[in-house]
């Protein structure tokens, strides 16, 4: 679904830190950056992964990423364990600008409260539009 030039696709939820989510057909999610905070941030120069088998909450940093324009937090946008990071980020970063939905993708979680914290998230048509909306509006009143 295209919004103001950004890809954002129907079917993923996407937290407000710019992290989208996907749910895997065993029930794992799979999480990396949307197509906004690709081109708002720039090229990706380098990305500090979290861990396999670390534990995260939702809302909670779990790692950095740096672009040629902004050094910011990775947010988790579920809770769970952390069960596979994409190793192919620390030899081409870029892939999160490349192709954000699928060979950008950043790390999959089991997660723990999956039902309650996707409520939490922009779903759907009206609530992506909204939500990229406010992200464009929040972008402009940075400067």
């Amino acid at each position: 679904m295209d919004i103001q030039g950004y890809n954002m696709p129907e079917e993923l939820y996407f937290h407000e830190e710019d992290a989208w989510v996907k749910i895997e057909s065993d029930g794992t999610v799979k999480v990396g950056m949307n197509d906004f905070y690709q081109k708002q941030a720039g090229e990706t120069t380098y990305i500090d992964l979290p861990f396999e088998g670390d534990s995260v909450s939702q809302g909670e940093t779990c790692g950095k990423i740096q672009s040629s324009k902004w050094v910011g937090k990775l947010v988790s946008p579920i809770s769970g364990e952390i069960i596979e990071v994409n190793s192919e980020l620390e030899n081409d970063c870029r892939l999160i600008n490349k192709d954000p939905y699928n060979a950008g993708w950043i790390m999959k979680i089991k997660p723990s409260n999956l039902d309650e914290e996707l409520k939490k998230l922009a779903h759907g048509s009206d609530a992506i539009t909204k939500f990229v909306d406010a992200q464009i509006a929040k972008a402009k009143s940075k400067g």
